[in-house]
């Protein structure tokens, strides 16, 4: 059962109003919003929600070009690898100039692949993320630990970005998780929030300190040490991408299905494309 004055959220077990409603009505001495004749809160409205699924597609596919990236990187990776395991003998190199050459510039080629993908689908990303805030905003105001201008700016805070946006997208879930049973919301699974986000600040940590190992290696033995240590943070890479499709795909379903259910004052298409 919905909320007897806002008409959004679901009613409590004791109480035909929901939780915030039955708190506002509580801080302003006991009188509802049903006791003030001529004032009401203004209800959330489904002309304020746009789709996120068009985003979500673009998100989807620039992921999935991320994870064919990481592919390339790592196979190019394997070869530069063997090819100086071959050729390392007694700690001495000897290598072929031209293989070496040929496989060098295979493995920058991916690198760059891997960067201009990752950056294309970090753009479309935040849109999209910052798209499904406001819809949740709509959804249920009460549901944010954070304010929707963070669904952006917490990825540019250093050390920050690695738990603010989790608060941001954790708010989201919430909200947007369905309505179907009385004295509150039931809680959505949380897997593809939670996996995504292990995985990909587990590789952010790790690749900060692998670049650089790479980097810095100059005998055959570290390079293919670094080598190794590089082709585990593109797997992890590769893992995250996955698993923010993952996450991409439910949470814009849970949108959608939570728009649909017509407890808003709207017309029959919940979500409008822009």
């Amino acid at each position: 059962m919905l909320c007897s004055l806002c008409g959004t959220r679901p009613a409590g077990t004791a109480d035909v109003r929901c939780g915030v409603c039955a708190v506002t009505a509580g801080a302003d001495g006991g009188r509802s919003w049903a006791d003030r004749p001529g004032w009401a809160p203004a209800p959330p409205r489904l002309d304020h929600l746009r789709s996120p699924e068009g985003l979500a597609k673009a998100v989807c596919v620039l992921l999935g070009a991320v994870a064919v990236a990481d592919v390339v990187a790592i196979a190019a990776g394997v070869h530069s690898r063997m090819l100086l395991a071959d050729g390392l003998d007694g700690g001495f190199l000897a290598v072929d100039e031209e293989a070496w050459t040929r496989a060098d510039r295979l493995y920058g080629f991916a690198g760059s692949l891997q960067m201009l993908t990752f950056l294309a689908a970090a753009v479309v990303f935040l849109v999209w993320m910052r798209r499904v805030r406001l819809n949740a905003e709509v959804f249920d105001p009460s549901a944010h630990p954070m304010r929707p201008g963070w669904a952006i700016g917490g990825w540019f805070i250093p050390l920050g970005n690695l738990w603010l946006p989790y608060r941001v997208a954790s708010g989201v879930w919430t909200a947007s998780a369905p309505i179907g049973t009385p004295g509150g919301r039931p809680a959505a699974p949380r897997g593809p929030l939670n996996a995504w986000w292990a995985v990909f600040v587990a590789d952010q940590l790790v690749s900060r300190g692998t670049g650089r190992l790479y980097a810095d290696a100059e005998t055959g033995d570290e390079i293919i040490r670094g080598l190794d240590l590089v082709a585990a943070t593109d797997a992890l890479d590769l893992a995250a991408a996955v698993l923010a499709i993952l996450f991409v795909r439910r949470l814009t379903a849970m949108q959608s299905e939570r728009a649909n259910l017509g407890a808003f004052p709207a017309g029959p298409s919940a979500l409008r494309e822009h």
